[in-house]
């Protein structure tokens, strides 16, 4: 993530908030049959349209004053929304989401939430002329419509998403503007992001100054430009492929009709009785739109009562039995420090996060290992790495090679982050491996921290971001940044990947310390084996900015077989960020094709349009 210099500390303000503020359940279980509502903990907060409106703002405020800022604290809160309508077009409900925040409809559709005003992310400011959208990580804004209503904004009316990696955006109807970027307050740099499932009518989305983004099975009427690297993927309405920029049709646009794979990511819901309950999106194939635009979503329910709610406080001991009784996972706000592996054995396991739940292994082991063979979906997760170096954080299959999948049931990974750093000292090799075949990575944002704290080449150890060794893996916006070796490895035969984004490390200290073997300078963002014989990719990038003070260089983004078939990739760049504080460079873009990316011609895409 390009990051810049932050210029003062932020302080924390303080925050009270009560129940009967808010009218959260703190008495049911979850794992109790017919319980009703569950105890979600403190930290999640449930609205109904019958609650006075200034309560509602008051709360959203509150969290908002401290989260904005918040960057690598320990809060972590969940908005959910009962059915019904919030807001009016005299008396809007508009409110700010910080980090760790997400908010939800707790409708089957988006549209039986309907917020009258803005849920919005803006610019953090770091001093004059330095408000930049460029570390707007980790929250999130689901299932429901918003009809856009910001009287009195001034230069801020509209819908404002703002965001850059792990802040998606999924099943939202907005109805009026909308911006991806912050233009109020200069230089208004954005580094984003993912939506999926959603749809924007009658109005513009202006993409700005993001960088990069991909947009998955939605719908838009107008998306207004590209900078480097923006990718749609069944999105009706969508630019025609563009890639790179040119007069002629604008861009740079990677435009695919359909998507090939899709789970949505499982939503937390209310019934017409009022029992919570689990939806689960069925697989789709080739396909384009929303899943929910012409009806309900196809799928199946789950009761609440199939679930076992846990909190920070339960061990993974106790999670590990309740899984093993059969039960699904939901993990409730908050930082969950494992003493052991947690163990998802059974096919078809849900594990679903609240808030941003952040694992953290205490003793250098795995923190969640997925045995189940096939419909295994995680989603809404942060891995942050332990003090004592793991071999992995998340592993999907076993590594004795019996991993199976099935295509008519794919285990999938959803809005699942992971982080070496930043919020301490912290180690891994790898950060996930996908041992098993037919799974879906749909928004991946795997980070060894480039700022923050126990930050440097010796202090926040890791090798690799992620590693696939199953066959038919498919993945749609994989974020992967600053890792020590290869960023990414692909063993698995079949492979897909619609979007990529990645930046080299920041901080070798030397060539000598950065060198892939004798003659090879640096370490490829993406390796493809030698012995795969098959793998499309679309629009996938790699930057550098090698900020030591000394001359870094990576041979190549991109080392991949010449026997794939013939335009197995697509929509290849590499990009030379910086020239104030950036050295060295990327000399080319797959293999030995394309040209350098360099201080001669920073901020400049290197393309290669199809290899081989």
């Amino acid at each position: 993530m390009r990051f810049r210099k932050l210029l003062s500390r932020w302080s924390l303000v303080a925050l009270v908030l009560t129940a009967t503020t808010v009218g959260f359940a703190t008495t049911a279980s979850a794992d109790t049959p017919g319980s009703g509502q569950p105890n979600f903990g403190p930290n999640v907060y449930i609205f109904n349209p019958g609650m006075p409106q200034s309560e509602i703002q008051a709360t959203v405020d509150a969290v908002a004053a401290q989260q904005v800022s918040n960057q690598f604290g320990t809060q972590r809160y969940a908005f959910l929304f009962e059915r019904g309508t919030y807001g009016s077009s005299a008396n809007p409900l508009n409110f700010q989401i910080g980090y760790y925040t997400t908010v939800a409809g707790l409708g089957i559709s988006p549209n039986d939430v309907v917020i009258n005003g803005s849920v919005y992310v803006r610019n953090q400011c770091f001093g004059a002329n330095n408000c930049t959208a460029l570390v707007n990580f980790w929250r999130a804004l689901s299932n429901l419509t918003i009809n856009v209503i910001t009287p009195n904004f001034g230069c801020y009316s509209g819908e404002f998403w703002a965001v850059s990696q792990a802040a998606p955006m999924r099943r939202v109807h907005v109805n009026g503007f909308m911006t991806l970027m912050d233009y109020c307050t200069p230089p208004s740099f954005a580094s984003g992001g993912f939506i999926a499932d959603s749809e924007f009518d009658g109005s513009v989305v202006v993409n700005g100054s993001q960088q990069q983004w991909i947009t998955r099975n939605s719908k838009v009427d107008l998306w207004t430009n590209g900078v480097w690297n923006q990718v749609f993927s069944g999105v009706v309405g969508a630019p025609a492929q563009c890639f790179p920029s040119q007069k002629s049709c604008g861009g740079p646009f990677t435009t695919l009709a359909s998507s090939p794979v899709t789970r949505e990511a499982p939503f937390l819901y209310t019934d017409s009785q009022g029992n919570f309950k689990v939806f689960v999106p069925a697989v789709q194939h080739n396909s384009a739109g929303t899943t929910w635009g012409a009806g309900q979503t196809p799928g199946t329910s789950i009761s609440i009562d199939d679930f076992f709610v846990a909190g920070p406080s339960d061990s993974a001991s106790t999670i590990n039995k309740a899984l093993r009784r059969g039960k699904n996972l939901i993990l409730t706000p908050g930082i969950y420090q494992l003493d052991r592996t947690i163990e998802v054995t059974r096919p078809d396991t849900i594990v679903l996060g609240l808030g941003i739940p952040t694992l953290i292994p205490e003793h250098g082991h795995v923190a969640i290992n997925v045995a189940g063979e096939h419909g295994v979906l995680l989603s809404g997760l942060l891995f942050d790495a332990g003090a004592e170096r793991s071999p992995v954080l998340l592993q999907v299959g076993s590594r004795n090679g019996q991993n199976q999948g099935d295509d008519s049931d794919p285990s999938a990974l959803q809005d699942v982050f992971f982080r070496i750093g930043g919020a301490a000292a912290g180690k891994a090799t790898t950060s996930l491996i996908v041992n098993s075949d037919d799974v879906i990575l749909d928004d991946i944002w795997s980070w060894r921290a480039d700022h923050g704290n126990g930050v440097g080449w010796t202090v926040n150890t890791a090798e690799t971001g992620v590693v696939i060794n199953g066959d038919n893996v498919t993945a749609y916006g994989l974020f992967v940044e600053h890792y020590q070796k290869y960023e990414v490895i692909w063993n698995g035969n079949g492979g897909t990947v619609v979007f990529f984004q990645n930046e080299m490390p920041y901080d070798p200290p030397s060539q000598a310390a950065w060198m892939e073997a004798r003659g090879i300078d640096g370490w490829a963002a993406f390796k493809i084996n030698n012995e795969v014989e098959r793998f499309t990719g679309y629009g996938m990038g790699s930057y550098s900015f090698f900020n030591q003070g000394v001359n870094i260089f990576a041979a190549h983004a991109f080392e991949v077989p010449t026997t794939l078939p013939s335009g197995s990739l697509n929509d290849l760049l590499t990009i030379f960020l910086d020239p104030s504080h950036g050295l060295g460079g990327i000399l080319h873009v797959v293999n030995d094709a394309g040209g350098s990316s360099t201080i001669v011609n920073p901020d400049v895409p290197v393309t290669v349009v199809s290899y081989p």
